[in-house]
Order: C-alpha cells, then structure tokens, then sequence
C-alpha cells in the first residue's frame, strides 16, 4: 500500500481495500491520470435536494429522502445538501435517532438555505418552488408499488399517497443515478421519466402500471448470504419496512470477510466506525439496534451448509463469486432470490435478478464457471503512475481485479428483490429473471416464474 496526498490536507491510501469503488471507475477509463485526480474529480460532484411538508407526516418520504442521502454521500464526494424543514419527528425506524434531522446529519447530509444553482436538484414533495434552480431538476415520486423520477419542467407527480417503503427507496435510488450519469455525461439522464413498478415491472409505462396492494404481510425469516454491497442494500431496505413488531422477523447474516474503507463507497450500512469489523457483526449490531433477531454464519458459501429445520428457507444471495452463487441450491434453501451486479466502467449500471427453483437450476446457470487465473491491470495513466510511485505488481493487480460499483446500482437491485419476496407473500406474480440497466431502464427484460417453490412460506407478520 502506498499513501499519496489528494489535495486540500488530507491523504488517500492507495491499495485494493482502500480505493473507493466508485472512484475507480475514473482510473479504468483513463480519464484521470492519478488516483488524486479521480478524487478530485468526483469532489466536484454534488447534490442538492429539495423537500415539501410532506416529510414531516410522510413515512414513505423520509424513506426516499434518507435513501437518497445515503447513497449520494457515498457517490457524489462534493456532498449532498438538504433544502427544507428536517426538524421533525422520525416516522421511520431509524436505529438511534428520532427526529429527522439528526438522521439525514448521520448520513452526511447537509441542511441549506437555498437550492444550490447549477447543481443537479431533486425535489421530494411539494416544494415547486425549487424547480429550475438546480440543472437538472427532478421530481422524485412514488405511488403504491411504483416509483422514480419525472423532470420538473413536466409539472406532474404520482399520488404519494399510499406507497409501500420499497417504492419510495427505489425511487431514491433511481434519482441518485439520474443525477450522477448527469455528471458523468449521459446526455438523456436528469431529462426523461424513469421508474419502474415494484408490483408489474413487465409493463414499460410505469406511470400508468397497474396498482398493487398496500396493505400487505412482511416477511419475518431470511437468510443473506453476503453482507457487502447487495447485502446491505438488503438490510438497509427492510429496516425500513414498518414492521408492528420487529422482534418477530428472525435474519441469518452469512459472511466470511471484514470490512474495509472501500466498502465505504458502495455499502449502505457502512461507516468509518465499522471499518476492519467482521461483517457478520457489525450487520447484527445494526439489525438488533433495529429490533431484529440474528443469527451469525461466518465462512464462506456454501462452505458445508445445510439448513436446519429451525432455519430460514428463503435466502436472498448477494455475492458475486460464481462457484458460490452455482451452489445456491444445494443447502436446501425452499426459495432463493439473488441479484448480480455489472462490472467495469462500462457496465457498473447493469442489474440482473435471479429467482429458485426456475427453469433452469444455479448449477447449471453458473457451474461452469472457473476463476479467472490471473488479472491483469488496464493500460490506463493511472496504474502507470502507481507503479512509478511504487506500487508493485501485485498490488497494481488487486487493485484491477476490484470492482467498479455505485451504491444506486445495489440500492435499485435490493428493491427489486425486497419485492420479489412481497410479491409472492401478497398474492402477486412470480418472476424468475429481471435483466436491465440503470443506463435505459426501460429496455428491459423480464421472465415470470414457471417454476414456483411449491413449499414457500418463509414466515410473515404484519
């Protein structure tokens, strides 16, 4: 590892667990020559959003607000200012605070005046009167099981009346994205309605998609297998879901790693407190701050597992190792539900939803998949310049071999399979594929299930 000055006083180490995930992107393109400059570069990012009365009695508005500031803090390092009246009670279940200010300040969000001119700027509620001061401005709204973003310049807006929690995160999530492919160049994002329906995700008018239920039944026993990007993406979803009485939902966390400052960049629950923590613990301690039961699996997956009768049947996968992910059904598990992530520069957007039992079983769908034996390190100035700054070869590899990843793109992913487990404890459609991209959303592909788990019951309560 190597510690290089980025400017302003302070220090970035420079490693394979150091790098911020989002950064990095910046590297592998070759847009900036030094890991410095890609800080500097996403420095210049920022984020102002503008909130209505609507969060002072909304639950589903703070959810979106709060989602919003926690990725964007993570993505946009300029920071994410907050025009409005935080001041108010917390409606949501937010572990260690109660008014929604000293929340939105936890997550790095700052209070101000005024919408900031020039900047990208989201509007929650009905605050109009922000409109066309920040460049884009977008409209963040939800209804039922729907949610996304419509430019203000339209002057229209969802019910936001009675959506489930899911919807409002899923709408924070595509907003955050909206903004940063403005910044990254995206000539469309921040300039068109997008958004998706929780409930019929097949239907590409997802303004006008059919109304799913919203008083429904939550699920009470899960097990995550994986806690880094997905799985706090997991976590932080169902956190917020408004369980009467959280003591009844029962989570396994499996995981075998321990986080670093790079998880930083993409995980929704992470902090510089919890970092060189295993994951396993530092997700319990947040759950049963949360009210929640755990229970702990700290090696790899499969790593010998098979559940018991006591245990969780419905696992949610969030690893991106393939031999682990071909295993999924071998630890007998009733129903799995998983996302995979793209990767690289190019494809950090992409999402993909996976459900089991399907047509075809994890074995066949990723068996034959073999680590890569060796990475090698892009042609780009900057793994140059760390190599001329003393970065060695080993180092320089590792560094390459990580992913490229944005905190929306999981954020997005986990509303997608948080819902595919609402869907079919209230009665809706089962999917087994989900295969889009954050890029263009609307050019989607969807596979309804044909292959239902004929014992699924994962345990709910209300």
């Amino acid at each position: 590892m190597i510690t290089l000055d980025r400017g302003h006083g302070a220090a970035v180490d420079v490693d394979a667990d150091s790098v911020s995930r989002v950064v990095k992107m910046a590297l592998d393109t070759g847009e900036s020559p030094t890991v410095a400059a890609g800080y500097e570069l996403f420095r210049s990012y920022r984020l102002s959003v503008a909130v209505g009365p609507e969060v002072a009695s909304s639950p589903a508005h703070q959810a979106c607000l709060l989602t919003i500031v926690n990725i964007a803090r993570r993505a946009l390092l300029g920071g994410v200012e907050v025009v409005g009246q935080l001041d108010v009670p917390l409606l949501i279940p937010f572990p260690g605070c109660s008014r929604l200010s000293e929340a939105v300040d936890l997550l790095a969000g700052r209070p101000a005046r005024e919408v900031r001119p020039g900047v990208p700027n989201l509007i929650l509620g009905d605050a109009e009167d922000a409109a066309g001061r920040g460049s884009p401005s977008l409209v963040v709204t939800f209804e039922d099981w729907r949610g996304g973003v419509i430019p203000a310049s339209e002057g229209r807006r969802l019910g936001e009346t009675t959506a489930i929690i899911p919807a409002a995160v899923l709408a924070g999530a595509i907003a955050v994205s909206e903004a940063f492919q403005h910044l990254r160049g995206n000539p469309m994002a921040g300039r068109r309605s997008v958004g998706l329906s929780l409930w019929s995700p097949e239907h590409r008018d997802w303004e006008d998609a059919p109304a799913g239920p919203v008083s429904i039944v939550l699920p009470s026993r899960l097990w995550l297998i994986g806690l880094g990007h997905l799985g706090q993406a997991y976590l932080w979803t169902l956190g917020l879901l408004p369980y009467r009485s959280p003591d009844d939902v029962e989570l396994v966390l499996q995981d075998f790693d321990r986080l670093t400052p790079a998880n930083d960049s993409t995980s929704l629950l992470t902090d510089s407190s919890s970092i060189g923590q295993p994951k396993t613990r530092a997700m319990a301690r947040w759950a049963e701050d949360r009210g929640f039961r755990t229970r702990l699996v700290e090696r790899v997956f499969p790593g010998g597992v098979a559940i018991a009768d006591d245990e969780p049947r419905l696992a949610l996968g969030g690893v991106d190792n393939p031999q682990a992910r071909a295993a999924y059904e071998d630890a007998g598990f009733d129903c799995i539900i998983e996302a995979g992530l793209g990767a690289g520069p190019t494809e950090y957007l992409a999402l993909r939803l996976h459900s089991f039992p399907a047509s075809t079983t994890a074995r066949a769908k990723w068996g034959d998949a073999t680590a890569s034996a060796s990475v090698p390190h892009p042609r780009a100035r900057a793994y140059d310049n760390l190599a001329a700054s003393g970065m060695d070869e080993c180092g320089l590899v590792r560094l390459a071999s990580r992913t490229v990843g944005a905190p929306f793109v999981g954020a997005a992913a986990a509303t997608l399979v948080i819902a595919e487990v609402l869907r079919r404890l209230n009665g809706g459609p089962s999917i087994e594929v989900i295969d889009m991209t954050l890029r263009d959303p609307a050019a989607r592909s969807i596979v309804l299930a044909s292959h239902a788990a004929s014992r699924f019951n994962p345990g709910y309560t209300v």
